[in-house]
Parts: structure tokens; C-alpha cells; sequence
């Protein structure tokens, strides 16, 4: 099993702040955000499925579409707290899963972190529903299982961190780029626009709401993750 005390408390220190840098400039760069943004996606997608197969909904699939945006259909009530739950679900998805990675790297679980991550691709991949889903999903799989079983541990532990600082950068620029479009009159349909419409409550409040839990997940993970740079 990897384990990322085997690193040394240097080498950790090192990666930790190393693998955060990398991760924030793919996030806020044009170019490789255009192409990572799609991790991202699946991960609000499986969001918003898990919390429908939760909440009693008949879970009918999963599209990935080529622009980074994505679409989870599911059958059952047209309102009420089971259609809350799942709408609200995808935005905070992927910071909360990088939130539970955090926990798992500070304990030094680098190898659980990776069996998650290939858990949860191929429960999308189960679902996905369109071609260019299903490439997308692929194509993490075969990143993340090579990563799995041919890098050694220095780089199987630079991935994890890489992938875990992504999952918390990557789940707050979305709430940004999703007010933008509003401004412009686009993303009427979007999920703050439907939670509106569920509960009455202005699509700016939980627009809010989205950020407060992406950004209190990039804190809370974030101090987790520095924690051999922040330890006397």
C-alpha cells in the first residue's frame, strides 16, 4: 500500500506545496483548465447521480458533452427535498470529494484515495450515455491506472496530491464562471436557476451557498494537505 509517510517528512512537505502550485495554475490558466475542467464535470455529474440513487430517484443516465458542461437525468418527484438534494449536489461534489481525499492524504491512505477515484469513474462510466462521455471517462481510467501501476511511489504520491488540490481549486472556479454567464443572460437552466424555482429562494443566494461550500472545502483541505509545511 502507498503511503505517503514512507516519503519522509521532507519529501512530503516538498510535494505537498509543489503539487499545490501545479494544481492552482491548471485551474486558473486558460489553456490547461479548458481540458482538466472535464475532470471536474464528471465529478459534479457523479455528484448530482449519487444523491439522486440517495434520495429514492431512478437514476436514467449520465452525458458528458465536449464543451466541459454535463447533464445527469433521473426519474421521480419534480420537487421536494429529494430534487433539493440532488440539483444542489453537483457543484459542491468535487470540492467535498477533495475535501475526503485531504483527509485521507494528511492519514497517509495515498493507495484508498486512488481505489475511490477508480470506483467512482467506473460507476460514471456505467451510466454515461454518449460518446464523448464515455471517451472522457476512458481516458481518465487509463491516466489513473497507470499511474496505479507503473509510477513508482514518489510519483504516485505527486499525482494523489496534484489530483486532490485540483478536485478543491478546480470546484470554486465553476461557481464563478456559472455568475458570469448569468450576467450575461446565459445558464438560465442552470442548477442555481432550478434550486430558484424548487424553493423560491433566489438563484444569487445559492450561487452563495455554492461558494461557501467550495471555498470552506479549499481551506479545510488545503490546511490538511500543508500540514507537514504548516507543523512546527
Amino acid at each position: 500500500m502507498l503511503n505517503a509517510f514512507e516519503l519522509g517528512f521532507g519529501a512530503a512537505s516538498t510535494i505537498a506545496v509543489v503539487t499545490g502550485v501545479v494544481a492552482c495554475a491548471v485551474v486558473f490558466l486558460r489553456t490547461p483548465w479548458r481540458f482538466a475542467r472535464n475532470v471536474v464535470t464528471i465529478v459534479h455529474e457523479a455528484g448530482h447521480a449519487l444523491v439522486a440513487l440517495l434520495a429514492g430517484r431512478r437514476l436514467q443516465g449520465i452525458r458528458l458533452h465536449s464543451d466541459t458542461s454535463g447533464v445527469t437525468v433521473s426519474r421521480g418527484r419534480a420537487s421536494g427535498p429529494g430534487m433539493v438534494l440532488t440539483t444542489l449536489a453537483g457543484y459542491p461534489a468535487p470540492a467535498l470529494l477533495g475535501l475526503a481525499f485531504s483527509g485521507l492524504v494528511s492519514a497517509g491512505r495515498l493507495s484508498v484515495v486512488l481505489g475511490i477515484a477508480a470506483a467512482l469513474l467506473l460507476g460514471v462510466l456505467v451510466m454515461v450515455r454518449n460518446a464523448y462521455g464515455v471517451l472522457s471517462v476512458v481516458l481518465s481510467a487509463l491516466v489513473l491506472g497507470a499511474v496505479a501501476l507503473v509510477a513508482g511511489p514518489g510519483p504516485q504520491a505527486a499525482f494523489v496530491y496534484v489530483m486532490t488540490w485540483f478536485l478543491l481549486f478546480g470546484a470554486v472556479r465553476p461557481v464563478f464562471e456559472l455568475q458570469a454567464k448569468r450576467r450575461r443572460g446565459a445558464a438560465r437552466d442552470s442548477d442555481a436557476d432550478q434550486l430558484a424555482r424548487l424553493t423560491g429562494v433566489p438563484a444569487v443566494i445559492w450561487l452563495l451557498v455554492l461558494l461557501v461550500l467550495t471555498v470552506s472545502c479549499l481551506v479545510g483541505g488545503g490546511m490538511l494537505l500543508a500540514g507537514p509545511v504548516l507543523a512546527p
